[in-house]
């Protein structure tokens, strides 16, 4: 077999420019001045990288990707913009990586450390994602130690500069995973990935249908079949393939990534014809998104022909696979798929990064539930634990992952929910809630972030050491989270839903009527949180069905946020601030923001990305999804926050104040143009979905185009 050494991490790690891409310099200033007034344009980074996305959405970078980036790099320098040529080189790196330059792109990793460290930027986040890059680029050529330097200055940087929640720390243990695989050190590559995919699980709104999850899956299933754990790594890469199909994700390049990390787990196990099905399913995907002259494609159809001869000696045998007891195995399996590996990784719930205690409300419940409360539903109620769910979800700051240590001021503590059926609510739901409320609440966090609860067999030593932390114990909670609002404790699961939503369960599909009158805010605190154990799944599917909104319900909803976008913030806008009317323009920027902030929730799609939360956790939500690799509209958040730093000068700035005690006109006309810009990204990606055919910028008139996409006849659904 031809040797598998970077087969899927090359090209499953998306060479071109992605949202949240660690390709990808967004901390970097362009040529535009902060105060919004705008200097001679000579390199246009937005544009450049619209671009590149274009060449490879219209499947054309085997041929247009290399002169593309070679002239963008051209122009960068002649501009004298370090910071646009920067970019370049980033998503250089990330091209030739998958076109097998290696020799070229030891240069190119040279030029961009050296630009960073002469542009200041060391110890920042994009110094970090520059060096992810380069290291990443270095192990693609097989130059280990160096890319294994390259990586321990990456992790050293990001551990200080990227949030807890991050991730992109994900990202760089996928990473530093390979780099352990390809040099034979198994044990390591299994412990990375298990890091990384905690951490992706606990900050996806539904790992069951995330692609990042699964990317991780199919990696961790090529490393366990290389330490000969062959069950485990099936049961990772079949999960790769559910999550695939069940998160409707099997457009996305990378599926290509599980389908031939699958087939690699087949063939091992002998079942050679399943191998091939799987082999030419993800060799149509390859050739569809990157072409048929790459590696990529050369090695799996490589693998395609070993696993045909297979299968077609079993045929002539009547043997199922080789008679001497071993499972078969391609040469050299040493990579890991990773969608995730070059692409941020948003970060998890798990972990907070301005805790007073240092731990996040998520964690503790989890630790909470694991150290105290599970024992006490075993050994209490041994014939109803296999029908309680647990976990925390709902109202609160730490189901969100957002908590920090302002928000630990009232109603944080160890705490989690129980979920039962009704009938098992009846026979002991009333003594479960006192035995809930009866256990043991304080705690302490070690040097190593363990959690110890007072009252169990591992809890600390309070006066082991001065150095072990102080018993922390519940902070007060307010009328608001208790009685019929409370947030914890033992629940009827339709009841629990019905206190968030007013439903017992998610209106049907053919009710939109009913799911226009949730409020995303709503149906985001129902889903919200996590899940640590379902086992008859009763809970997690009523969870679920409020996920999975129709549609023909978010495609309504995508058409009235167009509206508002247009009539708030292209019409009334500058109009009100053109008749000086300074509060009128301050309400149409809130009005602009908020439904542009629910538009790119609702074009990720819900049932993958969750709900926009109600306004105090908004930008934290939208922050986070627009570090993920997979988003859609990443840039816009960065743009929203922009309009809003501005609007205090724009609406109220008079001649001489605002920002630089340059006024009102300044700062007006940069929102102007930041809109405009957004509303411009807007359409590019309503055409990218199928979702329009017209490039008109005035968004009102998109509403047709994505009406037309509704397929219910319900009047309550279009506009007038």
């Amino acid at each position: 077999m031809v040797d598998e050494d970077a087969l899927l991490e090359q090209f499953a790690a998306q060479f071109a420019h992605d949202p949240g891409d660690l390709d990808d310099t967004a901390g970097l200033q362009d040529n535009n001045d902060v105060d919004g007034s705008e200097a001679p344009a000579t390199f246009d980074t937005t544009a450049f990288l619209n671009g590149l996305d274009d060449i490879f959405n219209r499947h054309a970078a085997e041929t247009e990707a290399g002169p593309y980036l070679e002239q963008a790099a051209v122009d960068a320098e002649n501009a004298g913009d370090e910071a646009g040529l920067l970019t370049v080189l980033n998503e250089t790196m990330g091209f030739y990586r998958s076109q097998g330059r290696h020799k070229e792109n030891q240069w190119i990793v040279q030029r961009a450390i050296e630009l960073a460290l002469h542009m200041g930027l060391e110890g920042s986040e994009v110094w970090a994602t520059t060096l992810i890059n380069c290291a990443t680029a270095m192990r693609a050529a097989k130059q280990y130690d160096q890319a294994e330097d390259l990586y321990a200055q990456a992790l050293a940087c990001a551990q200080k500069v990227y949030p807890a929640n991050d991730r992109r720390l994900a990202a760089l243990h996928n990473n530093l995973s390979m780099l352990y695989s390809e040099t034979n050190r198994l044990p390591q590559a299994e412990e990375e990935l298990s890091k990384a995919l905690t951490i992706i699980e606990a900050s996806s709104v539904n790992p069951q249908a995330d692609i990042d999850v699964a990317s991780s899956h199919t990696n961790l299933a090529l490393v366990l079949l290389q330490e000969g754990k062959l069950e485990d790594a099936h049961t990772h890469a079949a999960q790769a393939l559910t999550i695939y199909a069940t998160g409707k994700l099997t457009h996305s390049a990378h599926y290509a990534s599980a389908l031939a990390g699958f087939a690699q787990v087949l063939y091992a196990e002998q079942r050679y014809s399943e191998a091939v099905d799987h082999y030419r399913k993800a060799l149509a995907v390859i050739a569809e998104c990157y072409g048929t002259d790459t590696d990529y494609y050369r090695i799996t159809a490589e693998n395609l022909r070993e696993a045909e001869a297979k299968a077609g000696s079993a045929a002539d045998t009547a043997s199922a696979g080789d008679t001497n007891g071993n499972a078969a195995t391609l040469n050299g399996t040493g990579s890991t798929a990773t969608a995730a590996a070059s692409g941020s990784v948003v970060g998890t719930a798990d972990d907070a990064s301005d805790s007073s205690c240092p731990i996040s409300g998520l964690k503790l419940a989890r630790e909470f539930f694991n150290q105290v409360g599970k024992p006490m539903i075993v050994q209490r109620y041994p014939d109803y634990a296999a029908r309680i769910a647990a976990g925390l979800v709902g109202h609160g700051s730490e189901c969100y992952g957002f908590d920090d240590r302002y928000s630990q001021d009232h109603d944080f503590g160890p705490r989690f929910c129980l979920w039962l059926n009704d009938e098992d609510y009846a026979a002991i739901g009333k003594q479960l809630q006192a035995d809930y409320d009866a256990l043991p609440r304080d705690f302490m966090v070690d040097g190593q972030g363990a959690v110890h609860f007072t009252g169990t067999a591992d809890a600390a030593d309070d006066s082991a050491t001065a150095d072990s932390p102080a018993t922390q114990h519940l902070s007060p909670t307010t009328p608001r989270a208790q009685g019929a609002n409370r947030r914890d404790g033992v629940f009827r699961i339709g009841e629990f839903f019905t206190s968030i939503t007013g439903y017992a369960a998610a209106p049907v599909q053919d009710a939109p009527h009913e799911w226009l009158m949730l409020d995303e805010a709503t149906l985001a605190a129902a889903t919200n949180g996590a899940v640590f154990q379902d086992p008859t799944g009763d809970f997690s599917s009523v969870r679920q069905g409020f996920k999975d909104m129709p549609d023909d319900v978010r495609l309504s909803l995508i058409s009235k946020r167009l509206g508002m976008i247009a009539q708030a913030g292209q019409y009334n806008l500058p109009r009100s601030l053109k008749r000086g009317d300074g509060a009128a323009a301050w309400l149409s920027i809130n009005e602009f923001v908020n439904a542009t902030a629910s538009l790119v929730f609702l074009i990720n799609k819900p049932l993958i990305v969750g709900y926009l939360p109600y306004y105090k956790w908004q930008f934290a939500a939208l922050r986070k999804l627009s570090g993920s690799m997979f988003a859609l509209l990443p840039d816009i958040c960065e743009q929203l926050e922009t309009v809003m730093r501005l609007s205090s000068a724009a609406c109220f700035g008079g001649a001489g104040f605002g920002e630089g005690g340059k006024g009102a006109a300044p700062a007006a006309d940069s929102i102007a143009n930041t809109v405009e810009h957004i509303a411009d990204e807007i359409v590019k990606e309503l055409q990218r979905e199928g979702l329009t055919t017209s490039s008109e910028a005035f968004l009102e008139w998109q509403r047709p185009y994505v009406e037309e996409h509704i397929q219910s006849n319900n009047p309550v659904l279009r506009s007038l």
